[in-house]
């Protein structure tokens, strides 16, 4: 089965000429089934890059996926248009009395702010504890994550020297997990940030598992089984070329500034920028999201309306 995303989403387009299997909600209404509820949190500022990635993933499984957006409820985008946001987006306010199968969170670009600096943080940790009486499974990504994982546990974010940037490999922790069904010893995975979380503070706060970590950028994907939730802090969504294009951003950057940016590792072949690169991380991140989706499909009550009951 498809996901469900209204036939103007931009996402629509993209991914009909990719292959991806999606339906309009007039044809999906036909059907005598009933569709996992999935919202996506959408913190970062190119809306409708990171809701086709996401639509992408969610969207590869043989179960119907109804896709809600979803954005913060006083936050203004200066990223995307208006009509975009007022057209396929609700606020929290609107949707927090629905219930949902599962949720993604996204980054955000604030990760050089305190979590209570961030102007819609007192929402976001209403969002957090709505959770866990309206939402069967959530996944927090990168910043998202590490909110979530400070929310519930304190474990706090640290700030780096140098920006993580590149691919990096991971290697997988827990084999037998259900999340990681079919995953390689190994993987490589995209990473851009200027923050970390310590596995050291991980482990100190208990129930959590840590399913893939990197030697060189430190712990990749947590599960929190007593809160419904995996938080990853690298980026599976991304296209080929996100990257590539987060350098050139940067590049500009660096020259109004005056810095120095080095290139993302592992990225560029032979370590030259003008040469394509390949996506080395495809297949697993398909594999990671088609298995949250399958746990929540196993798990989720026929009754949407018992969610949290």
């Amino acid at each position: 089965m498809p996901i469900t995303i209204p036939s103007t989403l931009p996402a629509f387009d993209v991914l009909t000429r990719e292959g991806v299997m999606v339906l309009s909600q007039r044809q999906a209404a036909r059907q005598d089934i009933r569709p996992l509820r999935i919202g996506l949190l959408n913190l970062m500022p190119k809306k409708i890059q990171t809701e086709t990635q996401f639509a992408r993933l969610i969207g590869a499984t043989p179960l119907q996926i109804e896709l809600t957006l979803i954005q913060m409820t006083d936050h203004t985008t200066r990223n995307t248009a208006a009509a975009h946001m007022d057209e396929f987006y609700r606020t929290f306010q609107e949707v927090k009395d629905q219930k949902f199968d599962g949720l993604i969170i996204t980054g955000a670009p604030i990760e050089h702010l305190d979590f209570d600096a961030v102007t819609y943080w007192d929402e976001l940790e209403e969002v957090f504890a709505w959770t866990q009486t309206h939402v069967h499974s959530t996944f927090g990504v990168c910043w998202g994550g590490m909110a979530m994982i400070n929310h519930f546990h304190g474990v706090g974010k640290h700030m780096l020297e140098a920006k993580a940037f590149g691919l990096y490999r991971q290697r997988n922790l827990q084999p037998a997990s259900p999340f990681l069904r079919g995953f390689s010893d190994e993987c490589f995975i995209p990473v851009s940030r200027w923050t970390e979380m310590k596995q050291a503070e991980i482990d100190a706060a208990g129930d959590l598992v840590t399913l893939l970590a990197s030697d060189e950028t430190g712990p990749c994907l947590v599960q929190d089984p007593g809160h419904r939730a995996l938080y990853i802090f690298n980026h599976f969504e991304y296209d080929t070329g996100t990257l590539g294009e987060e350098y050139t951003r940067d590049l500009d950057n660096a020259q109004v500034e005056g810095t120095q940016i080095a290139q993302p590792v592992n990225y560029f072949p032979g370590g030259d920028p003008s040469r394509p690169p390949s996506n080395r991380w495809r297949s697993h991140a398909h594999l990671l999201y088609g298995n949250w989706i399958n746990e929540i499909y196993q798990s989720t009550p026929f009754e949407i309306d018992q969610i949290g009951a």
